[in-house]
């Protein structure tokens, strides 16, 4: 039975079969610009210690304040 929860059910399984947590699924199913296709982002080393803090709050890393820019590149790769 689908979940109400997941906006994009069918994303969510695919994951889950590729081999991401349930928790991790669920946040890509959900991010609304998950399935667009755009322009290519810059590369991580690229942006400023503030874009990467941005984006680092914006997917809920903890301890970000306290990382370096180095320390927030490889959190964000690994998340």
């Amino acid at each position: 039975m689908p979940d109400a929860r997941i906006k994009n059910e069918k994303q969510y399984q695919a994951l889950l079969e590729i081999g991401y947590s349930k928790e991790k699924a669920a946040r890509i199913a959900n991010t609304p610009d998950a399935a667009e296709k755009g322009g290519r982002a810059k590369p991580y080393d690229e942006w400023t210690k503030a874009e990467l803090y941005q984006q680092a709050r914006k997917v809920g890393i903890a301890g970000r304040s306290y990382m370096s820019k180095k320390n927030l590149i490889q959190s964000l790769r690994n998340n």
